[in-house]
């Protein structure tokens, strides 16, 4: 019987979308959900369904794996995906965004694996793919909320590794570098800087900042899902993956290795203007 996979935010042009289509291509059966259904294209592979899910209600998310479990009995392949950015200062960024922003990022993967994971616990059996950031190990300037958002996931993905161990489900964790997507587009449009900002004078930084991860440096999301599928679809899973690609991804590894202050004074550099 074909794997059954859900993916959340697959809005057309976003990472989401294509590992739908990856997965797909591969044979599963795959739910395709965003908070609107019709900002999903239609897809030529029959498998795909596309189906309404808000990760951040209790209500919506359960009413979809509710329908996936009466659909096909099962859940193998769970991929939390949805996200945003959110640029700027973080303290210039409004209380009431910066936890629509959380729940939206972080605490929607809890709400769907808790909705999730009974199902695979009663097959014994299960993976859970979380997309986290290489930001969330390595800040940077004028994305502060993403990159703590993202940091949280990092940690979310090693505890739920070790718990989800004794139901036999596993965990994978992803942390994307450079990838081509609608991103940056959708982060351009919700950004507005205050007129009264302290770091007005580096708004250029900022715009550059926001489409940081979309240029020549960066993967495709189609090659992009096929790594990330053809990893999740390998018969013998250790509890705990963690798998890094796309533009500057081994940059960000090396990085990892320097002391503190000095990475985070040559981040300030990268994305601030020269003194």
């Amino acid at each position: 019987m074909a794997p059954v996979v859900l993916v959340t935010g697959c809005t057309t042009g976003s990472i989401g979308y294509a590992l739908c289509e990856e997965f797909a291509r591969q044979g599963c059966k795959v739910y395709a959900t965003s908070r609107r259904v019709e900002t999903i294209a239609e897809s030529s592979f029959p498998s795909i369904e596309r189906l309404p899910l808000d990760v951040t209600s209790d209500e919506s998310v359960a009413k979809a794996v509710e329908h996936i479990i009466e659909q096909d009995g099962k859940l193998d392949i769970l991929v939390n995906n949805a996200g945003a950015l959110v640029p700027g200062p973080l303290l210039d960024l409004d209380i009431d965004d910066v936890k629509r922003s959380f729940d939206l990022n972080t605490v929607s993967i809890l709400r769907v694996s808790k909705a999730v994971v009974p199902h695979m616990a009663k097959r014994h059996s299960g993976l859970i793919i979380n997309i986290g950031s290489v930001v969330g190990e390595i800040p940077t300037p004028w994305a502060g909320l993403y990159c703590a958002s993202k940091a949280a996931v990092d940690s979310i993905s090693k505890v739920l590794a070790m718990e989800c161990q004794p139901l036999n489900i596993q965990v994978m964790h992803v942390a994307p570098g450079a990838i081509t997507s609608n991103i940056a587009a959708n982060g351009t449009s919700q950004f507005n800087l205050p007129e009264d900002s302290l770091w007005s004078a580096y708004l250029p930084d900022m715009i550059r900042r926001i489409n940081a991860s979309q240029g020549k440096q960066s993967m495709s999301g189609e090659d992009f899902a096929k790594q990330v599928v053809g990893k999740a679809l390998q018969k013998k899973q250790p509890f705990y993956t963690y798998l890094t690609l796309g533009g500057q991804s081994l940059l960000f590894i090396i990085l990892r290795w320097l002391p503190r202050t000095v990475l985070l004074r040559l981040m300030w550099r990268a994305y601030s203007k020269k003194e």
